[in-house]
Parts: structure tokens; sequence; C-alpha cells
């Protein structure tokens, strides 16, 4: 019934646009998704066994209870677009997923957590050895301290082109604000 709705939403007139939503352990990139998209999402969110505690870092996210084992899935309709929203798992280990998943992609909206920018690295490392425009949206938890864009965007060593936007996950306002940057980012790049 729900594919039925959202299909009718969808026309010919609407490009289709493949897009990543990546970052690190525990940023937010399911929550995202969900929050965006207009049909039930596609999520792997397992909960975090003692074993994957051992592998994953829990530094900053002691609360999280959950990891995603694969990918989310969602999509957004705007006008004149239809993006589909692939949500890639951030440990290294899924680095050969997310290769695959990165093929077709327009573009990659990086999830960064000041709790922990560290962690943001290695995701950006991989987004720009693939040549996949990408801007970056620092998801603002509750308990993470905030700073100046010009301190993050230092920290991140982004280029003064790179969009960045602060964001919360959770709100699909925000979240679609993000999006929407990236969306324009990529227009202007191609044009």
């Amino acid at each position: 019934m729900a594919s039925a709705l959202s299909e009718s939403r969808i026309s010919v007139d609407h490009i289709p646009v493949k897009l990543i939503i990546a970052g690190p352990f525990g940023v937010g990139k399911t929550t995202m998704v969900s929050a965006l998209s207009e049909i039930k999402p596609l999520n792997t969110e397992e909960v975090l066994t003692q074993a994957g505690t051992l592998v994953d870092d829990l530094t900053g996210v002691n609360e999280k209870t959950t990891t995603t084992t694969a990918i989310d899935f969602g999509r957004l309709t705007l006008p004149g677009v239809v993006l589909y929203l692939f949500g890639a798992p951030g440990q290294t280990r899924f680095q050969v997923l997310w290769e695959e998943l990165a093929r077709g992609a327009l573009g990659v909206l990086v999830l960064a957590d000041t709790r922990r920018i560290d962690d943001s690295f290695a995701v950006l490392d991989l987004v720009e050895n693939a040549g996949i425009r990408y801007a970056v949206a620092v998801n603002h938890f509750p308990d993470s301290p905030a700073y100046p864009p010009e301190a993050l965007r230092q920290a991140l060593d982004l280029d003064p082109r790179t969009p960045l936007l602060v964001c919360d996950a959770r709100d699909p306002v925000s979240a679609r604000a993000s999006l929407i940057a990236l969306v324009e980012h990529i227009k202007e790049l191609m044009s």
C-alpha cells in the first residue's frame, strides 16, 4: 500500500539520483535514512553483541546497542528528482561493500560527530579516493561540543568549496536541508 502511494509521486520527469550517506560507526546514518525516506526504509540494524564491542570502538557512543550489518536504503522525491538513499556502514571492514555501493553514486553526504571527529577521516579518504562529490554534515548530538564552522572545516581539512552543515539526523527538515545542499553542490560542479 505504501509503495503504491509513493509510486504515484514519481513521474518520468523525475531524474533518478543515487546518493550515499556515509560516516563512521554510530554517527546517525541509519537514523538519517529513516528520517528522510518516504517509503518504509530498509535497514539492517542488529543488536551489538559482546563480540562486536571488541571490534567496533564505542568511545563516545557508549549507549549504542545496535550496528548496521549491511546497508540502509530509502527514497525521497523532490521536485524533478527522486533520490535513492543508501546508508553505508562506516567500519573499514566494509570497504569492499562501500566500493560496490559507490558505483553510480552521484554524491555522498558524509556525516561527522564532533565527539569523535577523527573517526571521519577514514570515510573522507574513501570518498575522496573514489572521486565522488560530497558534502559534510555534522550531526549534532545533545552532548556533542559545538565549534565554529571554520574550526570544523579546519579540523576536517575540507576544501573551502565543500559544503559543511550542521544537522540533526533525526529531524527530517534538517536532514533534508543537508541533502539539498549536497544536490545543489553537485549541480554546481556539473554545470
